[in-house]
């Protein structure tokens, strides 16, 4: 009789055990929110564009983290998730901002904090985008067969000095490059100064991974068959997604990064992207985004909105199985010319940083 009085008692102890068990991780489940994504990919990339901050360091200014002690920005970044950054290259800019000279010296830094580097060769002096892609003036009496020659023999040059980890053959091509003679409509000029570039590439490095950059997904789909159906060799699709700009459904941007996905079989990144903290500013220069009508339906321009944005697109990627990652632009681009400047920071309400260039929640979403 004493032996059951003993087993019954093993018995309830082992149920409760049991039970504590089974409550401990329905409440470690619970306490995971589902807006936050855990990270399943092991090469799922994590970027942030700071091409800016060369010029910024230049100007004495200072980050802080949330606590308000001054960091170093790179190690700062590292720290809070992220794994990659991406710098912007420009062929002989007005003055030594976004230089070869200026983004080698950066890479090599990146890499000294333990980030990738995404190299984002522009193929023009200055800023190129769906409505400009100037030949850099070195190259504008060209020809096609020297320009493509120049196109090559420039890529393999800023592949060796920069050493990137993925680049990219042209910045926001939706129209071509290299304007006029690589315009899109002309398509035989336009496919050999772009698969010369990427053979460039494949020359310099196999390993090296080679992204194509489109400016929405407008379009996209059509643009992506035509480089396939051309033989155009690639690995990654890069889309900008800016709301403001590129449309404010989410369920749309969904699908058709998942189209785009499985049609051509490539990893797709969200290449660049941003949301305000504020529609208040804290220069004189005008703001890219500073209404209500600008914003997405349930996310505010708060800090606490802006992060609620980027993890819902984190959740976009990780859901797809072509999603590869996330690149937010303008991180660092605070006010640093000063609180009158006219030729400041356009985009300092989108900054990951504060007025007081202090860090904000949004930085979360570089969590693994």
């Amino acid at each position: 009789m004493a032996t059951v009085i003993i087993n019954h008692k093993i018995m309830k102890s082992l149920k409760e055990i049991f039970t504590l068990l089974s409550l401990s991780l329905l409440l470690s489940t619970c306490q995971k929110d589902a807006s936050t994504p855990q990270s399943t990919k092991p090469d799922f990339i994590r970027a942030a564009d700071l091409s800016f901050l060369p010029a910024i360091e230049q100007s004495g200014t200072r980050y802080t983290d949330e606590n308000g002690a001054n960091i170093d920005v790179l190690t700062f970044f590292k720290k809070k998730g992220c794994n990659t950054v991406r710098l912007r290259l420009w062929h002989q800019p007005l003055d030594a901002h976004s230089s070869l000279a200026e983004v080698a010296a950066l890479a090599t830094r990146v890499h000294q904090a333990g980030m990738n580097v995404w190299l984002d060769i522009h193929y023009s002096d200055s800023w190129a985008d769906p409505g400009a892609q100037t030949l850099p003036s070195a190259w504008s009496k060209l020809s096609l067969t020297p320009l493509t020659d120049s196109v090559y023999a420039y890529t393999r040059r800023v592949l060796a000095r920069g050493q990137p980890d993925i680049v990219q053959i042209g910045n926001e091509i939706n129209d071509g490059f290299l304007w006029p003679t690589g315009k899109s409509s002309n398509s035989t000029a336009f496919l050999q100064l772009l698969q010369t570039g990427i053979k460039a590439a494949r020359d310099h490095s196999k390993s090296l991974k080679v992204m194509i950059h489109y400016a929405g997904t407008d379009g996209a789909n059509a643009f992506f068959e035509r480089l396939t159906k051309n033989g155009t060799d690639f690995d990654w699709i890069g889309i900008s997604y800016y709301p403001w700009w590129h449309g404010k459904d989410l369920d749309l941007l969904q699908n058709t990064l998942n189209t785009l996905g499985t049609t051509y079989n490539k990893p797709v990144v969200i290449a660049e992207t941003a949301y305000p903290f504020t529609l208040a500013w804290n220069d004189y220069t005008n703001n890219v985004v500073g209404l209500d009508n600008q914003l997405l339906a349930g996310f505010s321009a708060t800090r606490e909105g802006q992060l609620q944005y980027l993890l819902r697109l984190k959740t976009i990627l990780q859901s797809i199985p072509s999603g590869q990652g996330f690149c937010y632009w303008g991180a660092e681009w605070v006010a640093f010319k000063g609180k009158t400047a006219t030729d400041g920071s356009s985009w300092e309400n989108l900054a990951l940083f504060g007025f007081s260039n202090q860090a904000l929640p949004a930085f979360d979403v570089f969590k693994e």
